[in-house]
């Protein structure tokens, strides 16, 4: 590929984590909010994205001239090849969040399906109220997006007793069976309980669950995102859960975050965390030896992994 040489790192925190660096490669500092450390703009060969809000200060990649290599430290990585520009290669960081999101979805559906929220909420009035809800045991589960994370949902809900549907971006078999074409989705939506999105967003997958899939869920289905917020029609969501006849567990959302007056914010039928599916424990140390593996490819001349724009490889 292009040689990259010089990289910029967004903070010295994880600059310090990688040291010390292959031979060949040179660091410097860039937060893409204020003008780089240790090089010019010329110079810059590769850059790492910062992890949180990213998106707001990829317009700085156009600053680099001789850009030739993007890395995000998420799995997501919509907009990044386009502010890249069609000769840098870029690589998402996908595997490093894939046990922590996994955990997360699961725990956003167990906690909708026996009323952890509702709990959570009595507690501060000091309510006691029991009441009989649903079990994951049983349960049909839909699946949209068979990458890395989906992969991890579909291991950690094995064991708890689900039928589970997965659904793809074209239909196909695999070493773990059959996969849907994301055609038949609203098709299949009718005869599950639990819808849960975890698909890259792209102009395939931008509000892929609409109206007609959401209208096709029966009454009382559950539906969660930890994908990306507009793979959802947040406006025909929204519609069913403050009518009552969806639920909803939602880990990203569109816009995020969510303005403070938005009617999901009020329901019941509505959890929301803050886009933490990634942000765990598990992802520094996995985030560390994931960049420090593609420094070492590209001090060698090789090919990055995770590659999703081959710019001028």
């Amino acid at each position: 590929m292009q040689t990259v040489r010089t990289i910029t790192f967004p903070d010295r925190e994880l600059l310090a984590k990688l040291q010390p660096l292959p031979a060949g490669i040179e660091a410097a500092v860039w937060d893409l909010k204020s003008e780089p450390e240790g090089v010019d703009l010329p110079g810059i060969d590769g850059v790492i994205l910062p992890y949180i809000d990213a998106s707001a200060v990829l317009g700085s990649l156009a600053e680099a001239p001789n850009l030739k290599f993007v890395q995000t430290q998420s799995t997501g990585f919509d907009g990044v090849p386009e502010a890249a520009g069609p000769a840098a290669a870029v690589s998402s960081a996908s595997g490093v969040h894939a046990a922590a999101t996994a955990e997360l979805a699961i725990g956003l559906i167990i906690a909708k399906l026996r009323g952890i929220d509702e709990a959570v909420r009595n507690q501060q009035t000091g309510t006691w109220k029991p009441q009989r809800r649903s079990s994951l045991a049983d349960r049909r589960v839909l699946l949209v997006g068979v990458g890395g994370i989906g992969h991890e949902i579909a291991r950690r809900l094995e064991p708890f007793e689900v039928e589970i549907t997965r659904v793809g971006s074209s239909a196909r078999d695999d070493s773990e069976g059959y996969i849907h074409a994301s055609t038949e989705l609203e098709a299949l939506a009718a005869t599950h309980d639990i819808l849960v999105a975890v698909t890259p967003l792209n102009q395939h997958t931008h509000q892929l669950v609409n109206a007609a899939v959401l209208a096709a869920l029966p009454d009382g289905a559950l539906v969660v995102n930890v994908g990306r917020g507009p793979v959802v029609d947040t406006a025909a969501l929204t519609a069913e859960v403050v009518a009552g006849r969806l639920h909803c567990a939602l880990d990203v959302v569109d816009p995020e975050p969510l303005p403070a007056d938005h009617p999901l914010w009020a329901s019941p039928n509505a959890l929301i965390t803050p886009h933490i599916g990634g942000n765990a424990s598990a992802f520094e140390p996995r985030i560390v030896k994931f960049l420090a593996a593609q420094l070492a490819t590209l001090a060698s001349g090789g090919r990055p992994a995770n590659l999703v724009q081959e710019g001028r490889l």
